[in-house]
């Protein structure tokens, strides 16, 4: 799960982390009105207005209603705020993690202008090579993190976490002092990052990263970014959390899935795949993949799925509007075949089969399965193995073009 800018600052600032003054506005009035109490309070009448939206990238980003104006600008004054606050709101940002299609914007944050004498960036994530939490810095900051770990490697400070003792002092001043910071701001960061790592596991996040960290002019340390992603396996511990969720930067089937229980990933291919077990649902992409066309989804609908469950999955599987074919691929240990069965014949009842549909059936009921598919008057065609049934599913869509 993911969460936006000002939300991931306040959960910051709630564990102690230093972040500028701002607050959220969802329209242009309101962003005026936040603009000139920050002025108020700050004496300075420099602000930022910047596009919420669930991608990173928006300082270089263009609006499409707007192309001569990125998703972060600096300003003088409550009016102008306003104007640029009116500008962003309802238009759609592209950057480079939104791809071509670009966000629409329907929130901005109202910041204080910070004086800025220095850049970095921290980040912390699991590394699964050495199975713990690390803490990743860079004098980079404000750049693109894998721009940097492409082309400068070295230039990734890097320390993993003991879980048993935690981030270490020596850690947080060893990282302090390979960015070259020293005196007074070396011991404002090693608090810092120390109080960073102690937010990411707290919030039980997936990852937990800053940029970029500033250095101002006198030597305060603050978070002038926040992107905080959390594992939705541990969200029953922080409803706190699982409220922040913004349904609109969300993709409506992904969305609708997560109320079944089923894992569910859209993708941008043309063939629907509906698998019990992430193992098999990730051996059947591959499949598809090796017969020339491309997955639509990741679907596993778990051993313990019920016809209703099925029922769903078939229906969000085809609300792709680039669907070109379905390939059900379901392997019976807990899962009984005779339950897919009857959960997708009542699911193409429901909805209609206006797409190819290779199924395939192996192991609890399987017969019994294959029987009750073979006898309903619809249109689905059954496959004897993955590799026949993957063949016969890339075939049919390619025969329809």
């Amino acid at each position: 799960m993911k969460i936006h800018e000002h939300q991931g600052k306040e959960l910051l600032r709630a564990e102690g982390v230093p972040v500028p003054l701002s607050k959220v506005a969802f329209t242009a009035q309101e962003a005026q009105a936040a603009a000139a109490e920050l002025i108020e309070k700050t004496g300075s009448e420099v602000v930022v207005v910047k596009a919420q939206i669930h991608a990173g990238g928006r300082g270089k980003g263009r609006f499409k209603e707007h192309p001569d104006l990125g998703g972060v600008k600096v300003v003088k004054g409550a009016d102008t705020a306003g104007e640029i606050a009116k500008q962003m709101l309802g238009s759609t940002l592209v950057t480079i993690q939104t791809g071509d299609e670009g966000k629409k914007v329907q929130r901005v944050l109202i910041e204080q202008g910070m004086d800025i004498a220095k850049e970095l960036y921290l980040g912390a994530t699991l590394d699964r090579a050495s199975g713990r939490t690390t803490i990743m810095a860079s004098t980079e900051g404000g750049t693109e993190i894998e721009e940097v770990a492409e082309h400068s490697p070295e230039k990734i400070l890097k320390e993993a976490i003991d879980p048993a003792i935690g981030l270490g002092d020596f850690q947080a001043r060893k990282l302090a002092y390979g960015l070259g910071l020293e005196g007074k701001t070396a011991r404002a960061f090693t608090k810092f990052v120390a109080k960073v790592a102690h937010a990411y596991d707290q919030l039980d996040c997936s990852l937990l990263e800053i940029n970029p960290l500033v250095i101002t002019g006198d030597g305060q340390v603050l978070a002038l970014d926040a992107k905080a992603n959390f594992d939705d396996n541990a969200l029953y511990r922080h409803p706190d959390v699982e409220a922040l969720r913004d349904p609109d930067e969300e993709d409506a089937a992904e969305l609708e899935a997560k109320k079944y229980d089923l894992s569910y990933v859209n993708l941008d291919g043309n063939i629907g795949c509906m698998v019990n077990g992430a193992g098999l649902a990730m051996a059947t992409m591959d499949i598809i993949k090796h017969f020339g066309a491309e997955p639509a989804n990741f679907l596993d609908v778990g051993g313990g799925a019920t016809a209703e469950r099925v029922t769903q999955a078939f229906k969000i599987i085809t609300s792709d509007p680039n669907l070109e074919g379905i390939l059900v691929n379901i392997f019976g240990g807990i899962m009984k075949c005779d339950t897919i069965a009857e959960g997708v014949l009542t699911a193409v009842k429901e909805v209609g089969l206006k797409v190819p549909l290779v199924v395939r059936l192996e192991g609890t009921n399987v017969q019994l399965g294959k029987k009750m598919i073979e006898e309903s008057d619809l249109d689905v065609v059954t496959g004897d193995s993955l590799r026949d049934a993957a063949q016969k599913i890339v075939e049919l869509v390619k025969a329809k073009k």
